[in-house]
């Protein structure tokens, strides 16, 4: 998993302007799902209250298959 926070890195209103170029969004979060984005905060929220977020955290390894 990687983590990068955008507030007080110096540089965030680049990294803001690097996501909106490759995904279409600048706000943050930004979620990313074995390279895969898959939205900000309600996206992921949506796909997690719809059983879809543990089996793309499964496939991409980031969790076991008995969580």
């Amino acid at each position: 998993m990687i983590y990068r926070p955008v507030n007080g890195a110096g540089d965030g209103s680049e990294v803001q302007a690097a996501l909106a170029q490759w995904t279409g969004q600048r706000t943050v979060p930004n979620v990313f799902v074995g390279g895969n984005h898959i939205g900000g905060c309600d996206e992921t929220m949506a796909k997690h209250k719809e059983g879809k977020l543990v089996p793309l955290l499964t496939e991409a390894g980031a969790v076991s298959s008995s969580a």
